[in-house]
């Protein structure tokens, strides 16, 4: 009988270790996303309600009986849908040529593509006012005046901006449709053209319309591309920073974002729903669509992506050309002169981004995998309202988030008032702003981890944290290394989240290059613009790098 009770008892301390760890695995994530998530959400809604004498709609009726807020609103939108529509139907330009036509040079085009994700956002901006602007390359060269400042220009930038996120939606719709049904169709005498029009619109229809919602929410919330071309082009965001920062409204500003938050939030309830119907639409074992050479049309779609990708490389190079240039465009020797930045604290705010980015990837990717990983032990009924609030940030445009962080942490009414005006405290925002992606991506990895590995390790005594450390980490270890990189990356050019945080003693690099812009020190924010994406660029060839390093270990030890 001792025997017995000498075996059960370590089986009993085990699993009371593993409830303990799992309290742990989802417990701190979870106050962390009540703490700088939803309270300041909660905050920011309850400061839009206050009034002189307590709460109440005063403030709404002030907005809403505002023209700016309405031309800002009716701006906002036009401009969503016109970036929209413009977006998709170049993505789905570039996405087709490259999943559905045979052409030379994919690698290029794809390489091209993802360079806008690589910059903050008001890069476009200044790579248009260079080619476009009244001193601009091209303007200068058909000796005419472009004004590039108020709708086209932002409209050209927004859609430069948005446009990656249209192909990589697109194309993971199109990659996934199945060769046998194309094979029947020609068995069947379906020409090319009603085989696009009956299989492949039909079967990318709900990619089509998440890259749709996608691309408007990205641009209704953009913050840096208007601010610097948007000219007398007032949008949503712009009225917010203008409310906060130039009228010190912050309750005002609380309505505006409000107002900003509510067509994010339907956007981004139907793309989810998008999402699922596409997921839910996909076959289990489908061959891999191999396209063969189409004399009319191949050539076409080629000539038409590379012509995008030219834009994108002009608009991109021309901001690192003109960091060089000594006096653009009177001098255009060759120079570092710009380089050599003393106005808006240096270089200083470049390497405090290096380390807030480290701190919001190191930092994030431990905290999406701790409660993956404690969602994993839990009920389903438990499970899923966590999940839910877990995803709940995409929601949240940066202007508003950031905007609930000010109105939240510069308080002394709470001890959250320490991290006011701290590295930590934009580390934190931003890893909260990219929460949804980073979570997402690590919990479609512990969905494609086998449950028998960890049956497997339960039966043989390991408990859950041995499992974790020997099992489950090893075995996702590719999506915790794409969480960290896509999180320290999005950090690197982040503007919207944090340009309300910045002190001045503690800058950000996309808020510099902002303030240099204002300062008409074009060519110099240019130069840090270089600069940070020479970072991001390492970054990302630090990811690739190590997740082919890793890839071949793992082969060498399914060979061993």
């Amino acid at each position: 009988m001792s025997g017995v009770e000498t075996m059960t008892t370590p089986v009993r301390r085990q699993l009371d270790a593993d409830r303990l760890l799992t309290l742990v695995c989802v417990g701190l994530p979870l106050i962390g996303l009540v703490l700088f998530f939803l309270y300041p959400m909660v905050i920011v809604f309850l400061r839009s309600l206050t009034v002189d004498d307590g709460y109440g709609f005063a403030n709404y009726t002030r907005v809403l009986g505002s023209t700016g807020f309405w031309r800002a609103t009716e701006h906002s939108l036009i401009m969503g849908a016109a970036t929209t529509v413009l977006s998709v139907f170049l993505g789905f330009i570039i996405a087709h040529g490259l999943y559905r036509c045979a052409f030379r040079g994919k690698w290029l085009i794809r390489g091209v593509i993802v360079l806008p994700l690589l910059a903050p956002s008001l890069v476009q901006a200044l790579g248009l006012i260079f080619l476009l602007g009244r001193n601009g390359v091209i303007s200068r060269a058909l000796g005419v005046e472009i004004e590039i400042y108020g709708f086209w220009g932002l409209l050209i930038a927004n859609t430069l901006y948005a446009l990656p996120q249209a192909v990589m939606i697109i194309g993971a719709a199109l990659v996934l449709l199945d060769a046998r049904v194309y094979e029947a169709a020609e068995v069947m005498g379906a020409s090319p053209s009603r085989q696009f029009r009956d299989l492949t619109l039909p079967a990318a229809r709900f990619g089509i319309l998440n890259a749709a919602f996608v691309c408007f929410t990205i641009t209704i919330t953009d913050f840096g591309n208007a601010a610097v071309i948007g000219g007398d082009y007032s949008v949503l965001a712009t009225e917010i920073y203008s409310q906060v920062v130039g009228q010190r409204n912050f309750n005002m500003g609380a309505v505006v974002g409000i107002m900003l938050l509510m067509p994010t939030v339907v956007s981004y309830a139907i793309e989810r729903q998008a999402m699922k119907r596409q997921q839910v639409g996909q076959m289990a074992g489908q061959v891999p669509y191999r396209p063969s050479f189409a004399p009319v049309r191949d050539p076409v779609m080629a000539f038409l992506s590379l012509l995008v990708c030219t834009g994108i490389v002009a608009v991109i190079g021309i901001v690192v050309y003109a960091s060089f240039v000594t006096l653009w465009p009177y001098n255009m020797a060759l120079s570092f002169k710009h380089y050599d930045i003393t106005l808006a604290g240096g270089y200083s705010s470049l390497w405090m981004t290096i380390v807030i980015s480290l701190m919001a990837a190191s930092g994030g990717t431990l905290a999406v995998f701790l409660l993956c990983l404690g969602l994993r032990r839990l009920p389903r009924s438990v499970a899923q309202p966590i999940q839910m609030l877990a995803a709940m940030p995409a929601a949240v445009p940066g202007m508003v988030l950031g905007l609930a962080y000010i109105l939240t942490f510069n308080s002394t009414a709470t001890p959250l008032y320490l991290l006011y005006g701290t590295a930590a405290l934009i580390a934190i925002i931003n890893f909260y702003h990219y929460h949804t992606q980073g979570f997402l991506t690590v919990m479609t990895g512990f969905r494609q981890l086998p449950r028998a590995l960890e049956e497997a390790a339960d039966s043989l005594g390991a408990g859950m944290a041995r499992t974790a450390v020997d099992i489950v980490a090893p075995f996702i270890a590719p999506m915790l290394v794409s969480v960290f990189f896509f999180l320290f990356m999005r950090s690197m050019v982040t503007l919207s989240a944090v340009v309300f945080l910045t002190t001045p003693d503690l800058s950000v690099a996309a808020v510099t290059i902002m303030r240099l812009d204002d300062a008409g020190l074009t060519s110099q924010a240019a130069a840090f613009s270089t600069c940070v994406m020479a970072v991001v660029c390492i970054a990302l060839l630090s990811m690739k790098g190590t997740l082919v390093l890793m890839g071949r270990g793992n082969r060498s030890k399914v060979r061993t």
